[in-house]
């Protein structure tokens, strides 16, 4: 079988990548430091542990391993972390992808697929995003997934690189047979955080501003499921290995889910009421934040199935119950 460099695969989205490598057919080589991950998530594959700096770490994987392709999970994605430590995203995020994508040049390694973020297109409040929509970053963390974009297209020009790029909002759900799931410490995400209120592990949820121009008030973001999403990057990788060039692809439902509508649906998903208070807005929150998917759609044949939000609650609420990670 054909090996995959899987950086970040001891995390939550590369970890269920590497569940979907293994079921096309590929062997996932986990690389991670383990800083966020957890090794108890590698379980699709060989582990080898090591930072995106070390370039001879990296140089001896890639000689071991000789991977058809690298996926590049890796990276630092707390926002309110990058509004604060700007330079450390810009040195793990931008530097740490440019000496991977250094030594996967190096070794002949040239199909390259890149998760970023809708981040890299800042506020652009109740429109759907496309491929087309300016990116103008609003923090370090989209603003360094931007520039490994423009990485990966100039080693495309000089040493050609083919790059597939995913740009995409919020991840939920777990893998629905429970082998991994979302497990990090401390838990930002909503629906985690909400799961976590209803089973008492944490204070009631917050919701941050009700007077926003939506139907329920409450402000509206786009989710995919995590199984929609890394089927999404399978399917970026064979379009690589078919020869295609270079593209980028927006992942999203085109709709989004409301804060109240999450909330609904946990509680009948769960059959247990959410705990939850109501505060005032939060600074910079946007109205809307969705995106589009046409062109995964059209060009990839991607469908995001299991992103309902119903889906998504039950299948976390599953891994919530079930699941955990030690080390």
């Amino acid at each position: 079988m054909s090996n995959v460099l899987v950086t970040g695969g001891a995390g939550y989205i590369g970890s269920h990548a590497c569940k979907a490598l293994k079921a096309a057919g590929f062997t996932p080589v986990t690389y991670d430091n383990l800083v966020t991950g957890w090794k108890d998530a590698v379980k699709f594959g060989p582990f080898e542990q090591g930072d995106l700096s070390d370039r001879a770490r990296l140089d001896a994987v890639f000689a071991q391993y000789q991977p058809v392709a690298v996926m590049h999970f890796a990276a630092l994605s707390q926002v309110g972390e990058a509004m604060s430590e700007p330079g450390r995203y810009w040195r793990n995020n931008v530097e740490g992808s440019l000496t991977l994508i250094e030594a996967a040049t190096a070794a002949g390694c040239l199909n390259f697929v890149f998760s970023s973020t809708c981040a890299t297109y800042g506020e652009h409040d109740n429109v759907v995003l496309d491929e087309g929509t300016p990116q103008e970053p609003l923090n370090a963390y989209g603003a360094s997934k931007r520039a490994v974009e423009d990485i990966l297209r100039d080693f495309g020009a000089a040493y050609g690189l083919k790059s597939v790029i995913f740009r995409y909002f919020n991840v939920a759900g777990a893998d629905p047979e429970g082998e991994v799931g979302e497990h990090h410490r401390p838990e930002t995400h909503l629906i985690p955080v909400m799961l976590e209120a209803i089973d008492g592990k944490r204070p009631a949820l917050t919701i941050n501003g009700t007077d926003y121009d939506t139907p329920d008030g409450t402000c509206i973001r786009d989710y995919v499921h995590v199984m929609d999403l890394v089927d999404a990057h399978v399917l970026g990788l064979k379009w690589l290995q078919d020869g295609k060039q270079s593209r980028v692809f927006n992942l999203g439902t085109g709709k989004g889910f409301s804060v109240r509508e999450v909330i609904d649906a946990s509680g009948a998903v769960t059959n247990r009421e959410v705990p939850y208070s109501e505060g005032p807005r939060r600074a910079g929150d946007a109205t809307k934040l969705v995106s589009g998917s046409t062109r995964a759609a059209a060009e990839l044949g991607w469908t995001p199935d299991r992103s309902t939000m119903p889906q998504m609650i039950a299948d976390a609420w599953r891994w919530h119950q079930n699941g955990h990670y030690e080390g």
